[in-house]
């Protein structure tokens, strides 16, 4: 007596994921701003771009040094692109500044040998 019984084939699933499927997917970080915890994002190849673009201004106006932390705080911190230019003025340009050197590290900006390792 011999069955027809047909067994399937069990696949091999992966966990392997497309490089399509990480658009719009964020990496965060929690940092510390003035003195409590504040969650920040990696940069996107888009903002590091019109940051540079930004940063170039700053070789002709030395106020534009300001606007650019401006940028990359707006760009990453979680709530800063509801942040208006007199909210900037209210905190304390020291730990703004600090911030924004946190987030161009984590974003693989900067001179650090940290670059975008958390």
């Amino acid at each position: 007596m011999t069955s027809n019984l047909k067994i399937p084939k069990i696949l091999k699933v992966s966990n392997t994921m497309g490089i399509k499927s990480f658009i719009d997917q964020k990496m965060t970080k929690t940092v510390k701003f003035m003195g409590k915890d504040l969650i920040i994002n990696k940069l996107t190849v888009a903002q590091v771009l019109e940051i540079q673009d930004q940063a170039k201004l700053i070789e002709k106006n030395e106020n534009e040094g300001f606007n650019v932390m401006k940028t990359v705080i707006r760009s990453s911190a979680d709530g800063g692109s509801e942040l208006s230019d007199e909210d900037f003025n209210q905190l304390p340009l020291d730990e703004l500044s600090k911030l924004a050197n946190e987030v161009m590290k984590f974003s693989g900006i900067s001179g650090d040998n940290t670059q975008g390792k958390q």
